[in-house]
């Protein structure tokens, strides 16, 4: 066999596993349902453009309908081929829509020099792709994250300081407010998704930020490629993730556990009551309760700051809550229980 025959064979063994495993995550997690509006992130990279070729697939041998959206992010980052994905979908039976939002000189502008510009430039992403999604009645947001995007989001979060939720993110499926995250390329590997990308599409744009040492994921990007020389095992770290994942999910329970015994919302009045109760749990139980109460009256996409719920947390403990605005909410101390109310 020849080195164009070993190449075919291998593209048609990966091809037909990349669609079997995706659509069964698809049916496992429930990814795609009877009429779903999905819309479809496209960066021009090699995960996406793979993603949008098996939902399109998908989509025409399915026994449910649902609808696709192709959307790219122009953030206006200096570099970017921004005439060739507009090309590209184009020549393909999917509609698609192009958000124009210059995030590049936003973050560059506010983010001191020397600092990292990751974690803005990543809120005001999601900030832009969910109220799209919201406006225009898209349901589910399909992302195109693979195991490595997997493996170097963990090492992310360690160095930023993350706890246990952080540690164990990226799943498959999530709900942000009431738009559903899919993820159904995360248990396949990025160099299969270049091997599919080079010999489906014969192209896939490389990010310019991808090799710039400002931005964290590049630097360990590079951490890891040196850990791999020395024998770094990524199934041991898979394991590690899903080990946190369930330990994740057990205090999970326990959160929600927390919030259906100990508060009460009074819809009239558009505000949740904390009775004396709920402030009695494990600190982590009461610290994760706290922040989904402010996203229910609050109504925003992005989590509040950690620091912020350890200082009112800290008030509540010594007494000393008076009144705290946080997440859209003004927060206060009412006897022995704390009132969440929608800011004005």
């Amino acid at each position: 066999m020849n080195s164009a025959d070993k190449i075919k064979t291998r593209f048609n063994k990966l091809q037909k596993r990349l669609r079997r495993e995706m659509g069964q995550a698809i049916a496992d997690y429930n990814m795609v349902e009877e009429g779903d509006r999905i819309m479809v992130c496209l960066s021009g990279g090699k995960d996406s453009y793979t993603m949008l070729d098996i939902l399109m697939n998908l989509r025409r041998s399915a026994p449910v309908s649902f609808d696709l959206l192709a959307v790219n992010l122009d953030q206006k980052q200096p570099g970017f081929p921004e005439h060739v994905l507009p090309e590209y979908l184009q020549s393909l039976d999917v509609p698609y829509h192009v958000i124009e939002q210059d995030t590049y000189s936003v973050v560059n502008r506010v983010v001191p020099e020397g600092k990292t510009t990751c974690g803005l430039c990543s809120r005001m992403r999601r900030g832009a792709l969910y109220a799209y999604a919201e406006e225009h009645g898209y349901n589910k947001i399909a992302l195109g994250h693979h195991l490595d995007d997997l493996y170097e989001n963990f090492f992310i979060r360690i160095v930023r300081g993350s706890g246990l939720k952080g540690l164990a993110s990226l799943e498959k499926t999530n709900e942000i407010s009431k738009i559903n995250l899919i993820r159904p390329l995360l248990v396949f590997d990025k160099s299969d998704l270049i091997f599919i990308s080079k010999h489906v599409f014969n192209f896939f744009i490389e990010d310019p930020s991808n090799k710039d040492f400002k931005y964290t994921r590049v630097r360990i990007r590079s951490f890891i490629d040196e850990l791999k020389k020395e024998g770094f095992d990524k199934k041991k770290l898979f394991l590690t993730i899903s080990n946190l994942r369930r330990s994740n999910q057990t205090l999970l329970f326990y959160v929600e556990q927390n919030k259906k015994m100990n508060s009460f919302l009074n819809q009239k009045k558009n505000e949740l009551i904390l009775n004396e109760n709920f402030f009695k749990n494990p600190y982590e139980v009461i610290f994760r309760s706290l922040i989904d109460s402010i996203k229910i009256i609050g109504g925003k996409y992005n989590t509040v700051r950690g620091k912020k719920i350890d200082n009112i947390l800290s008030k509540i403990e010594n007494n000393v809550l008076i009144k705290e605005t946080l997440g859209g909410c003004i927060i206060k101390k009412l006897n022995q229980t704390v009132i969440i109310s929608k800011e004005d």
